[in-house]
């Protein structure tokens, strides 16, 4: 296959990495040709630090850095959990809420520390993913999908990753969407909706 043909996942998140290759490879389904890598398929670089304000500046940034590194299409996200009790935090900080070392548990056990007072009628929300493509000759393209939602108080499901064990998406009221399946969770996340709509731009940006 040659490399015109593939098309890197600028993400070490091993957790992410798989579900957009999932999605991706779905989508891109039906003669298109499409390998889809990871940055462990690629010879390691330095990943730049995420410093944009926005999820569509960080998925640029990285998908830029891809490109620059790789040679190769790059896909990147960005994607974070804004709340509106918070203003709209932790939104592009999402994923180091706590401070460093990056952890999940630490991320989780704040954000429910800081809604502990807030009664569960504000505690809505909603997950953003930002998804930008870039191709060596310049062109590129950024999506948004969201997922609407609130956060609960306490960690439920063992699915998903990240803040999935606190948030219940409005279109399935009664579980978290770290206790849905993975074809229930990919059919209204945020990064699959993203990943949806910009699939056949991939492939059309790929021809």
């Amino acid at each position: 296959m040659s490399e015109a043909r593939r098309l890197l996942v600028a993400s070490r998140n091993a957790k992410k990495v798989e579900e957009m290759r999932r999605i991706l490879t779905e989508q891109l389904a039906g003669g298109a040709a499409i390998e889809v890598v990871g940055l462990d398929d690629v010879p390691p670089y330095d990943e730049p630090v995420e410093d944009e304000p926005t999820f569509e500046g960080n998925a640029l940034l990285k998908a830029r850095a891809g490109v620059a590194a790789s040679g190769l299409p790059t896909i990147a996200d960005d994607s974070g959990l804004c709340v509106d009790a918070l203003n709209g935090m932790p939104g592009v900080l999402s994923a180091r809420w706590a401070g460093p070392p990056k952890s999940d548990a630490r991320n989780n056990e704040l954000l429910l520390a800081q809604l502990n007072d807030v009664p569960d009628e504000r505690r809505g929300g909603h997950f953003v993913c930002a998804v930008a493509v870039a191709h060596p000759d310049g062109r590129e393209i950024v999506v948004e999908g969201r997922m609407p939602g609130r956060v609960i108080r306490e960690v439920r499901g063992d699915g998903g990753f990240g803040y999935d064990v606190l948030f219940v998406a409005d279109e399935r009221p009664g579980l978290t969407t770290a206790e849905l399946s993975r074809e229930e969770k990919d059919a209204i996340s945020h990064r699959g909706r993203a990943l949806r709509e910009i699939a056949p731009l991939v492939v059309d940006l790929l021809a």
